[in-house]
């Protein structure tokens, strides 16, 4: 690429420079006319210098005249001219933007009880039954606000917060769940043993899954293809003797599989027993472990191949295995989506941690046992599912703020704070992720909380819940929980919102 511009040629003079055939020493100027063509009048040598002075002069006074305009847009030229710059024109030193959340001060102004109620107390019509207390996880005694705190009411999704509490408190966090292939009985079959990981990936290696670092089948099956020498099966037994009793909760809805909001629970299923497994809330399958048996046959070459339910053999040659994410991405995962078959899963860990059946009713019983030991009264808890899916399911509000005090205390004021802090990391943002992510959306009436509130949610048919952190405007965190019951949901939700929002406009002195 060639520079453009005006120039001229070498050996040629530019238009109105010095005449290079000037006269030679000794000619006086005007002695009589040159040989070769017209000429100009030479000028005498003061005269010349005195008109390119006055040039100067003139040129000078063009850039004093524009003045302060040059010297304000073009500091570099202005000292390349002798002028005098001031410093307040310099450009500002380069800003390196790192974004990063920090935590909040701790000598933010606390509020009070009569300034919560002042903003709460007006907002509550058109809730039904609400029930609800807030808290100042510094200062959680006596709560800065409440209205029927221990009455037990329908929790819906809002149970994740036990479920999860209880496997954070029982549970080492970087545990995992193995999903193994065994010899089979015979030469030509293998064993699929469940190892409480329903987030096995059926997708291509390389590409995520709604659950973040889940595990791939193709993994699993290009090791079980090496270590038999690529010989496919004929039959995949599926060990799935992890969990014992019903695949269905009491209060579950079979047509909720097909909604996909449950799948039978089983010990190992292929994206949650999703069919799409992109599609968040797309329909599940009804047989997930014939499912997975049959999807392993597959890319082990069989063409067709016979899935049975049958266990491992004590002893019997692994033939490859696979690890799930780590409990804290369950945790997230289950709460920021609100998964009920991850959910149901993580409950039934901590029944196996406790020593109790791996069934619904050995999952709750163990979660209220393992909240109580760690100082959280259950009072009026009644759960009959581990996800809140079950319309038998009863808690009240004290109880969801019980589990969230101390897992936003401040560092170092409870031992339960640092094994329970994931649960906040879990919390869907307001009009960011999850459950929240189409609440306090910009423009609407709650939008100025967008950002600041983080609640799990829940939702079935006449029940909302409402229950997680806000700081309010002095930078004061605060601990939430709305429980509605009676109300469609279409209404109910903007003015549970509305509740958290106020909580985060005031400074509520």
């Amino acid at each position: 690429m060639t520079a453009s511009g005006v120039g001229h040629r070498a050996g040629t003079t530019p238009a109105g420079g010095d005449d290079a055939s000037a006269a030679p020493d000794g000619e006086q100027p005007g002695s009589g006319p040159r040989r070769g063509g017209g000429h100009r009048a030479e000028v005498p040598r003061s005269r010349r210098i005195a008109q390119r002075l006055l040039v100067g002069l003139v040129v000078l006074l063009l850039l004093v005249g524009a003045g302060t305009a040059a010297v304000l847009t073009a500091p570099g030229l202005a000292r390349r001219l002798g002028l005098p710059v001031s410093g307040a024109v310099d450009p500002p030193a380069p800003v390196a933007f790192v974004p990063r959340l920090g935590p909040l001060g701790p000598d933010a102004p606390a509020p009070t009880a009569s300034g919560i109620a002042g903003v709460l107390d007006g907002r509550v019509a058109g809730l039904g039954d609400l029930t609800g207390v807030v808290v100042d996880p510094a200062r959680p005694q006596p709560p800065l606000w409440a209205r029927d705190p221990a009455e037990p009411q329908v929790p819906a999704s809002s149970t994740k917060l036990l479920t999860t509490a209880a496997a954070l408190l029982s549970l080492d966090p970087t545990t995992r769940f193995t999903t193994t292939v065994v010899a089979g009985p015979t030469p030509d079959s293998v064993v699929l043993v469940g190892g409480g990981d329903p987030t096995l990936s059926s997708l291509p290696a390389g590409r995520e899954s709604l659950y973040a670092g889940a595990a791939h089948l193709d993994d699993l099956a290009a090791q079980v293809r090496a270590a038999r020498g690529g010989s496919a099966p004929r039959t995949v037994y599926v060990d799935d003797s992890r969990y014992t009793g019903p695949l269905l909760a009491p209060g579950w809805d079979p047509a909720d599989i097909a909604g996909g909001n449950l799948a039978p629970m089983v010990p190992v299923m292929l994206d949650g027993g999703r069919l799409d497994p992109n599609a968040l809330d797309g329909a599940r399958t009804p047989t997930p472990t014939e499912d997975v048996g049959r999807a392993l046959g597959q890319r082990l070459g069989a063409s067709a191949v016979q899935v049975e339910q049958g266990p491992a053999a004590p002893g019997a040659r692994v033939l490859g295995s696979v690890v799930s994410p780590p409990l804290t991405d369950l945790v997230h995962t289950a709460l920021t989506n609100s998964d009920n078959v991850l959910a149901e899963a993580i409950g039934r860990e901590v029944a196996r941690r406790a020593g109790a059946p791996a069934s619904f009713a050995g999952a709750t019983s163990s979660i209220t046992g393992i909240l109580t030991e760690h100082g959280i009264d259950v009072s009026g808890v009644k759960l009959s599912d581990s996800s809140g899916l079950s319309t038998d399911d009863r808690i009240p509000a004290s109880v969801l703020a019980a589990v969230l005090t101390p897992a936003a205390a401040p560092a170092g004021a409870d031992p339960r704070t640092t094994p329970l802090r994931p649960i906040l990391d879990g919390l869907p943002v307001s009009a960011g992720t999850g459950t929240l992510v189409d609440r306090y959306t910009a423009g609407t009436p709650n939008g100025a909380a967008r950002g600041y509130v983080r609640a799990k949610t829940g939702t079935l048919t006449g029940t909302n819940a409402l229950a997680g952190v806000v700081p309010d405007v002095d930078g004061r965190l605060l601990v939430f929980a709305f429980m509605s019951n009676g109300p469609d949901p279409v209404g109910a939700r903007p003015r549970l919102d509305a509740l958290a929002a106020a909580l985060r406009g005031c400074g509520c002195r």
